[in-house]
């Protein structure tokens, strides 16, 4: 998989990394041990476990995913959220219910709470029978979008643009954009993500999902979407999420 830094970002509204890839989940018959993308499970951990818990109730974050990031070495970014009656924190970028990790060598977020030695928590789950949360653990297959999706998110994107008087007039595209996938430009609900300043380079997107029975797992964003970014220097993470 080719995937490499475009080295002309200016922040989190510019494609840090290219090409722009899809992502599919697939269900593994074994719990997952490589330093691949994922969502739910364990995490694998590159370095000593660092779990991350609510600074205000210690009560450890649910583990969401590991993303790869892209480079030479073998990165993983960490996704931990707080659940609070089945709405996702990460609204707020800093407040310390939404953590990325990123792994090794990285930096710990100054806002982040780690709990100590051996602390474990949820993981991502699903609906089940008779209401029940069931963990669940996908692999994450990154495929190229079709040119015709890939068109359709880059005209999104400059639409947003043009909206926050970033550039010129550009048609918002009648058909739906692509959701979730890794690298190229992101596509925000609003056009915009507040929290975020232009440090920070965008990862990757991911909607919300749960409600219908085949979903792969539950998560709870008021009908939006995800993000996760990574610093210049990739040694650092952030989340936000907003809705549609």
């Amino acid at each position: 998989m080719i995937y490499e830094q475009t080295g002309r970002t200016a922040g989190h509204h510019d494609a840090g990394f290219l090409p722009r890839l899809r992502m599919s989940f697939r269900a593994t018959s074994e719990p997952v041990t490589e330093p691949v993308s994922k969502f739910g499970g364990q995490p694998v951990w590159l370095d000593e476990p660092a779990w991350p818990v609510d600074p205000h109730s210690g009560e450890p974050l649910v583990f969401i995913a590991q993303f790869r990031v892209p480079g030479d070495e073998v990165r993983l970014a960490y996704l931990f959220l707080h659940e609070d009656d089945m709405v996702m924190s990460g609204n707020e970028s800093e407040d310390g219910g939404a953590v990325v990790l990123v792994q090794p060598n990285g930096r710990i977020p100054p806002f982040a709470s780690i709990g100590s030695p051996g602390t474990r928590g949820r993981t991502l789950w699903r609906w089940g029978p008779d209401a029940t949360e069931v963990p669940v653990e996908w692999l994450t297959e990154l495929t190229p979008l079709p040119p015709e999706l890939d068109a359709v998110a880059d005209q999104a994107a400059a639409s947003s643009r043009y909206l926050r008087r970033e550039g010129p007039y550009v048609d918002c595209p009648e058909e739906d954009w692509p959701r979730d996938f890794l690298g190229g430009e992101a596509v925000y609900p609003n056009h915009w993500i507040s929290g975020i300043d232009s440090s920070w380079r965008f990862l990757c997107q991911f909607k919300d999902r749960g409600e219908a029975a085949d979903d792969p797992f539950f998560l709870n964003f008021g009908y939006g979407s995800g993000y996760v970014f990574v610093s210049s220097d990739h040694l650092e993470g952030r989340f936000m999420w907003d809705c549609g």
